[in-house]
């Protein structure tokens, strides 16, 4: 592989950027946080990018040590790209550029894709301090799983929650749209009504309780 390129300068932030400072580079890694990804369901998940810039993105972050591959074992036989534990520790790196990013969200553009599991990070970021637990979102855009507190594992996940889940958490777009922008809490919107919570679990007593 060719060397990586570099900014040359003696600096942790420079050096971190010379890893994933690349455009796609830290998207894929938010695709990566729901677990092994196939590189068919990331270039549908990641709309815009090229198969050669992601083959190339990809390239990098197994040099890099960031990201794995491996293929399933039969039936699937299928290659998978997956995180490892240094490439994980990119998750509060993408919730604090996230928070820090808020404010650009604005109105959603014409042009501007959507995936329900791209909400994901910012209801990461609204339950923490309120509990751990499997938690299942249900959003207009489809459904997707959290692991909220989860050290280890996929932090979430496509579709409903693999077993029953801590806490059920149904809301429309424009309630999660004000969650993204940092306009409204994860509590302030149970509160208001805005967000149903159902479930018998710690976590979904503490949210109906707050």
């Amino acid at each position: 592989m060719p060397p990586r390129r570099s900014y040359d300068q003696y600096c942790s932030a420079a050096r971190a950027l010379d890893v994933v400072g690349d455009r796609w580079t830290l998207l894929i890694v938010r695709e990566l946080l729901a677990g092994p990804r196939r590189y068919t369901d990331l270039h549908a998940d990641l709309p815009g990018v090229s198969t050669d810039v992601l083959a190339s993105r990809l390239r990098d972050m197994e040099r890099d040590g960031l990201a794995t591959r491996r293929r399933l074992p039969p039936p699937g036989a299928a290659y998978v790209y997956e995180l490892t534990g240094r490439g994980r520790e990119l998750l509060p790196v993408l919730q604090a550029l996230g928070e820090w990013g808020q404010g650009e969200l604005g109105e959603r553009r014409p042009t501007d894709a959507v995936r329900a599991h791209w909400f994901a990070l910012p209801l990461l970021r609204g339950l923490e301090g309120v509990g751990e637990g499997l938690v299942e979102v249900r959003l207009e855009e489809g459904r997707f799983h959290l692991h909220a507190g989860a050290e280890e594992g996929p932090v979430y996940g496509d579709g409903p929650a693999p077993r029953e889940p801590d806490a059920l958490l149904v809301l429309d777009t424009a309630t999660c749209t004000a969650l993204s922008r940092g306009e409204l809490s994860l509590t302030r919107a149970v509160r208001a009504g805005r967000v149903e919570v159902t479930g018998e679990g710690p976590l979904a007593k503490t949210l109906r309780e707050t």
